[in-house]
């Protein structure tokens, strides 16, 4: 009997696996930390790697693509068939600063392999992950007997995502023609955990903001002038105590305008989730959920949006006494914005509510930092159907699906593009990323190849036009 295309997936996987994982660890050597200009150099190297990597791999085109910063990788494998879909996977190959010191029980950029996890910065996030696909399409090209991918296959890598992306939206601008895509797969991201495959279906959007209030010149005695004149201090803390209800709500009118709300279909995943709130406690190192009220603390984290204040000063901090009426105070305050939200307007009302409440004598700059819009693919989306198929073909059960609460570049693609974004991570909470001794399972890296081998069939199935 001959093999099923699911077993000749996976016979070719266990067949190229050493060759795959001792490229990978080779890839992992170049200490890509695009923060740290002292690796300017290497995070280069590491994109000319990776343009030959899928040279080797048997993509067509694979080209270097320079920024401001740190280049990008783009690389394009097209169908034969001129009716496939296109696909543009996104990952970066710049890594977190990492050092022996920090912790590590190994060299952080000499990757070593125990008990079937393989540790190095970047094994997870997000190497490892970008490099599982280039096995993938191999195998999916071995299993089904063609030469070229169901579909139009194009990958975009990045070199400056964890220096926050200050480059990517206006490369995607400029080279939107060659980025044209039906879907895109963002390959930065995880599971559940080890035993609960799941699939992410969205990510917030971020907006951020700093309010500095000036009144005297310069600090004055609270003795002469306390009571008579404003203080920059107590206007802080007004605003910011008053930036949520008792319930937990945002109070800048209009914040929820828009909103897309949880479906009761999506509050029954998000249940189904096996959610340990006792365990998540001790992760954030907190002693109490909090929040807005009527939703569960996975609803308010990865599906509504939020304020927080990231810090907050102004005035005499140093030891003992000095009392004075401080001359500036500040507050950095986020916002975490969900579907349906534009950053735009959020910056527009927060900005109003604010100068609403600065006391006449005091002088007010508001400062907005460039902001990410957040995405979102419905449950029904055919494309996200298909992802959550492949990757139940890979691990043999059925998949579940959160969403991320963090933000990322990946809305950029959908805003320029105009595509739907999905998710497809195999990294567990486990693996550490940002932290020393970063790893990535063996086992689940392999799923995640055999989830991209069977990917692009899938997509093609539901994306082909109808004639």
């Amino acid at each position: 009997m001959s093999d099923t295309p699911d077993s000749a997936v996976r016979t070719y996987i266990e067949q190229h696996r050493s060759a795959f994982l001792d490229d990978l660890a080779e890839w992992l050597r170049i200490p890509s930390v695009s923060a740290q200009p002292e690796h300017g150099d290497d995070v280069r190297r590491s994109a000319a790697w990776l343009a030959t990597a899928f040279r080797d791999n048997g993509f067509p085109v694979a080209e270097v693509w320079e920024t401001p910063g740190a280049p990008a990788v783009f690389a394009e494998w097209p169908s034969d068939d001129p009716q496939a879909p296109t696909v543009l996977v996104y990952g970066h190959h710049d890594v977190q600063p990492a050092a022996r010191e920090d912790g590590w029980n190994s060299d952080p950029f000499e990757p070593v392999v125990r008990d079937g996890r393989m540790y190095a910065r970047g094994a997870a996030d997000d190497k490892g992950q970008v490099f599982f696909h280039t096995l993938g399409v191999r195998a999916h090209l071995a299993a089904t007997g063609r030469t070229s991918p169901a579909v139009h296959l194009k990958y975009l890598v990045e070199g400056e995502e964890e220096s926050g992306s200050p480059h990517f939206r206006a490369l995607v601008e400029e080279r939107a023609g060659r980025l044209a895509a039906d879907v895109v797969i963002v390959s930065d991201t995880g599971m559940w955990d080890e035993d609960t495959p799941t699939v992410c279906t969205g990510m917030r959007g971020l907006a951020e903001c700093e309010i500095e209030l000036r009144g005297p010149e310069q600090d004055i005695h609270s003795g002469s002038f306390g009571g008579a004149v404003p203080n920059p201090a107590t206007a802080v803390a007004r605003l910011v105590a008053a930036l949520h209800d008792e319930d937990g709500r945002v109070t800048v009118p209009g914040f929820y305008d828009g909103v897309a709300e949880l479906t009761e279909t999506e509050r029954t995943l998000f249940a189904a989730l096996p959610f340990d709130e006792e365990a998540w406690l001790r992760t954030a190192k907190s002693a109490a959920a909090s929040g807005e009220a009527g939703y569960t603390t996975l609803e308010r984290v990865w599906a509504r949006p939020t304020a927080e204040v990231n810090g907050i000063g102004g005035g005499y901090q140093g030891e003992g006494s000095k009392t004075v009426i401080p001359s500036s105070a500040m507050a950095k305050i986020s916002f975490r914005l969900v579907a349906g939200q534009d950053p735009d307007r959020i910056e527009k009302i927060v900005r109003e509510w604010a100068e609403d409440r600065v006391p006449a004598g005091l002088r007010r700059r508001i400062t907005f930092l460039p902001a990410t819009r957040p995405c979102l693919t419905p449950l029904d989306h055919p494309a996200l159907r298909a992802v959550a198929r492949a990757m139940g073909r890979a691990f043999d059960r059925e998949i579940l699906f959160t969403r991320e609460g963090g933000s990322g570049p990946a809305a950029d693609l959908q805003d320029v593009l105009g595509a739907p974004v999905l998710f497809l991570g195999i990294s567990v909470p486990s693996d550490g990323w940002h932290a020393p001794d970063e790893k990535v399972e063996l086992d689940l890296l392999a799923k995640g190849v055999e989830t991209t081998a069977h990917l692009w069939g899938e997509l093609a199935a539901v994306l082909r036009p109808t004639l």
